[in-house]
């Protein structure tokens, strides 16, 4: 239970400066008062739970499970088992990321109101899940590329460097319609 509360309280401090951000721009930018507060209020204490639980779910089962994984990888001496586990754990991880689903469902909403696909429920939900797997399938390839870098020893300079100029060359190659979703996407599965 004191994990539980701690948990609690280390998923209010991250909550926080959103908090804080959104109530400035509410009340002193948008001088507007908050809509629904009571809605809102239960809304905000339900993600602080649901976070909570989820961390917590996280560091009793999966963080371990993992940990004992990589050992095992590691004694069995088996490079092509290591690079698959690191594609699969990097790809099945996105693909279940909330805040990519959250973007991706969004994205085809805009998608489809904007003219690019088709606004019915089977287009938006392939568009989505296209969204998701490509999203999943650069992030398990990323991975994959990060352990080899760390068993060769290349700098990670070099393949941080590397992969903005292949952003900036396929930026000036892509439709002007995907640009923005591909950077959000990219911004919110690795959370920057």
């Amino acid at each position: 239970m004191l994990q539980f509360l701690q948990s609690l309280r280390q998923s209010f401090q991250d909550l926080l400066p959103i908090i804080v951000v959104i109530a400035v721009f509410q009340l002193l930018v948008l001088k507007q008062g908050v809509p629904q507060f009571g809605q809102i209020l239960a809304g905000g204490l339900m993600v602080l739970v649901g976070l909570s639980l989820f961390v917590q779910g996280l560091q009793m089962a999966l963080f371990p499970l993992g940990e004992d994984m990589a050992y095992s990888f590691v004694k069995k001496g088996n490079l092509m088992l290591l690079l698959l586990f690191a594609f699969t754990l990097g790809f099945g991880t996105t693909v279940a990321e909330p805040a990519l689903i959250a973007i991706a469902d969004e994205a085809a909403t805009i998608a489809a109101s904007g003219g690019v696909i088709e606004d019915a429920d089977d287009a938006r939900n392939s568009y989505a899940t296209g969204l998701r797997l490509v999203v999943a399938l650069a992030v398990g390839v990323a991975l994959l590329v990060g352990v080899i870098r760390i068993l060769k020893g290349w700098p990670v300079q070099y393949l941080i460097i590397g992969g903005y100029i292949g952003v900036v060359i396929m930026t000036a190659f892509a439709p002007k319609e995907i640009i923005g979703i591909a950077y959000d996407s990219g911004g919110v599965t690795t959370s920057t």
